[in-house]
């Protein structure tokens, strides 16, 4: 059943216009879901829902009015455009608003359908996940597993008369280990996922994702405390883009730059990285988390250079940024459901290739720490100091990988740190997330290829140091 099916939005547009506003439009959309969760083999919560609504958004002044319900009859729609419209002064009726243009997605090639597949077998891949992870060793204490799948179809009616539909598929499987010797404690975690189906693990089985979860649990237990003090770090490309999400990704977005909330606020064109150094959002790569043919407001996804060479080229815009800038909106406007108004947001954010060979950049490391895998991080994007938590690490000794570490942060300045960086691979590996701000939570990718940063402050045993 088409999602304006019952009424006219048009007609809404026109009642949410009624009293002025240079813009308006309305998002309804219609999200099924199935959640399946495991814990310590244990089929804990198995959900399946649906949830369909409306959210309609007047911009009068450069200031936003928003109103959403989830009744998507027309009287309801009306009315919550009415109390947007209550709220606007000043302005006049818009006239006439009919369809100038409309817009109907693609879709990328979902091979395995999640809606084609039983709940009994979606239930099995978490055990078979569990049993892998609970089999590779008897210190593992403690498994859970999470598989969600959901189904999100949106319709963006504006009163330009553009008109965009789209039905995205989501896929996310994820792993997380407990392991204890005598009284060490230690955590592994891995996730999977993207805008995809089943066919995701026919590349990587659940099996995959439990025992890699449950090994950097293992291998933790007997991993040294990590030495302290200021050395060089060299990311894998494996790490994921945690630091180019967190230091650098937050404060390209126009709205904190705006409000002089960021670190880069009014740096346009300047040198704020290494010239090695390009940062890019890509909401356009095919199956990737963040990524979608149009973003939340009705505009076509792109691959937008943040930073090229080290020189800050623009921000991340939605709408509204877009229109307070004089500049035209990048397709980051998006929003956790129709609940949410629209804010700027990342997609898929990554630091391009380089051209060294990650072994190399390895081998010019007399002594420091490689990190495989990133934790979760804090960034104030006021200063562009930020902390992140290693998840897996090892030291680098004489140009060689040796024993693996515990217990290391690593701190810094993101500007700072984006300037210090010396050697970029030629690979590029990408982790996912869900990205929270303003209290809206949004599915992300990021990604960055192997990276030497010659010093950086590394929280740990100083004395091991």
């Amino acid at each position: 059943m088409p999602l304006t099916d019952g009424f006219d939005p048009f007609k809404v547009l026109r009642r949410a216009l009624k009293n002025g506003g240079e813009f308006a439009d309305i998002f309804i959309e219609d999200v099924r879901n199935t959640s399946v969760i495991s814990e310590d083999g244990k089929i804990e919560k198995v959900v399946s829902g649906r949830d369909r609504g409306a959210g309609i958004r007047v911009i009068s002044k450069l200031k936003t009015y928003y109103a959403y319900t989830s009744d998507v009859t027309e009287q309801a729609l009306l009315a919550a455009a009415g109390t947007v419209a209550a709220a606007v002064s000043g302005g006049k009726d818009p006239g006439d608003i009919s369809l100038a243009v409309k817009n109907i997605a693609v879709g990328f090639d979902i091979k395995r359908k999640p809606s084609d597949v039983s709940l009994g077998g979606k239930v099995e891949l978490v055990k078979r996940a569990h049993l892998a992870a609970r089999s590779l060793d008897k210190r593992v204490q403690h498994v859970s597993v999470v598989y969600g799948d959901g189904l999100r179809s949106a319709c963006i009616v504006n009163s330009l008369g553009e008109w965009v539909e789209e039905t995205r598929p989501g896929l996310i499987f994820l792993c997380s280990v407990v392991s204890k010797d005598n009284d060490v404690v230690q955590t592994g975690y891995e996730p999977l996922g993207g805008i995809i189906g089943l066919e995701i693990f026919d590349e990587t089985p659940p099996e995959a994702v439990a025992e890699t979860a449950a090994r950097r649990a293992v291998m933790m237990l007997t991993a040294r405390r990590a030495p302290g003090g200021k050395m060089p770090v060299v990311l894998l490309s494996e790490a994921g883009g945690t630091m180019v999400h967190e230091a650098v990704g937050h404060g390209l977005e126009a709205d904190l730059a705006m409000q002089n909330l960021s670190v880069y606020s009014g740096k346009a064109g300047q040198q704020v990285a290494s010239s090695l150094v390009t940062v890019i959002d890509d909401g356009t790569i095919p199956f990737k988390r963040g990524s979608s043919f149009f973003d939340d407001e009705g505009t076509a996804t792109e691959k937008t250079v943040l930073v090229k060479d080290g020189v800050l080229m623009g921000y991340m815009h939605d709408r509204l940024s877009a229109m307070k800038a004089g500049v035209k909106s990048t397709g980051n406007g998006r929003r956790e459901s129709y609940r949410s108004r629209p804010i700027p947001r990342m997609r898929n954010t990554m630091i391009a290739s380089g051209n060294a060979d990650p072994a190399s950049i390895i081998k010019s490391v007399d002594k420091g720490i490689l990190v495989k895998k990133m934790g979760g991080g804090q960034v104030n994007t006021v200063n562009g100091d930020f902390v992140f938590e290693v998840t897996e690490g090892y030291m680098i000794e004489n140009g060689k990988v040796t024993e693996p570490i515990r217990g290391a942060t690593l701190t810094g300045n993101g500007p700072e740190v984006l300037k210090k960086i010396d050697m970029v691979g030629n690979d590029l590996g990408f982790g996912i997330g869900t990205c929270g701000k303003d209290g809206q939570g949004v599915p992300v990718g990021d990604a960055q290829p192997t990276l030497r940063i010659p010093d950086i402050v590394v929280g740990g045993d100083v004395k091991g140091a």
